[in-house]
């Protein structure tokens, strides 16, 4: 007799019990994750949360005191975040540019918009795609959107929820959609899930590399069945 596949929430129970919770936690409010996403790039979270502190420290996060800092000291904080220090001193200007300009230093009051006019406003922001405008309405807890990183998409994909395709954002939609009534629409709990399947995207369902031998959820996993 075939073994009966696991529900999701019994997935991410097991993938708890294999990570954790002690993931890295980004800030809560709208200019921290925006920042949070752009001070540095294909840096683990040690490096960035080491990055963005030193940000907070030496120049301060209000959009008015990172226009004003010296581009000396903003390039060497640049440096800290990885490749192109250069492009990201020029991300750092814009966002500050932005939420002067566009959102007269309040970018807390995007949050009262209606969904969709807040994933535009957000948008206007460098780094910040439909992805990155979900996560920091789920994050700031505005919205219970099931938002989905990278990895975490990888891990789902795998699993069986969805279709991959050649184009990330016809591959999103469509997990976000098989995923939708599967995980309690509370933010708490998508919260957790988004961090759970970022672990297992880092640590075993990697691009390339693949650890399926170690990872608890082969038995239930397509792409494993696929390979066999």
């Amino acid at each position: 007799m075939a073994t009966k596949r696991p529900t999701l929430a019994r997935m991410l129970d097991t993938l708890e019990k294999l990570h954790g919770r002690t993931q890295v936690e980004p800030p809560r409010d709208v200019l921290g994750l925006i920042l949070w996403e752009n001070v540095a790039y294909l840096l683990d979270d040690d490096k960035r949360r080491a990055a963005f502190a030193a940000l907070k420290k030496r120049v301060g996060l209000a959009p008015a005191r990172i226009r004003a800092a010296k581009p000396e000291v903003l390039h060497e904080l640049a440096a800290m975040g990885g490749i192109h220090p250069a492009q990201r001193v020029d991300r750092l200007r814009e966002i500050a540019d932005v939420a002067l300009a566009d959102f007269d230093d309040d970018l807390d009051a995007v949050l009262a918009l209606p969904p969709a006019k807040a994933r535009r406003a957000l948008r206007k922001f460098p780094g910040i795609g439909e992805p990155g405008a979900e996560k920091i309405l789920l994050f700031t807890h505005t919205e219970p959107v099931l938002a989905l990183e990278s990895n975490g998409l990888r891990a789902l994909l795998r699993l069986g929820f969805g279709a991959e395709s050649a184009n990330y954002a016809a591959s999103y939609k469509p997990v976000q959609l098989a995923v939708e009534p599967l995980i309690e629409r509370d933010c708490d709990a998508r919260i957790r899930a988004w961090h759970l399947l970022r672990a297992h995207g880092q640590a075993l369902c990697k691009n390339k590399t693949p650890d399926c031998d170690a990872c608890p959820l082969s038995d239930a996993c397509a792409f494993v069945l696929r390979a066999g």
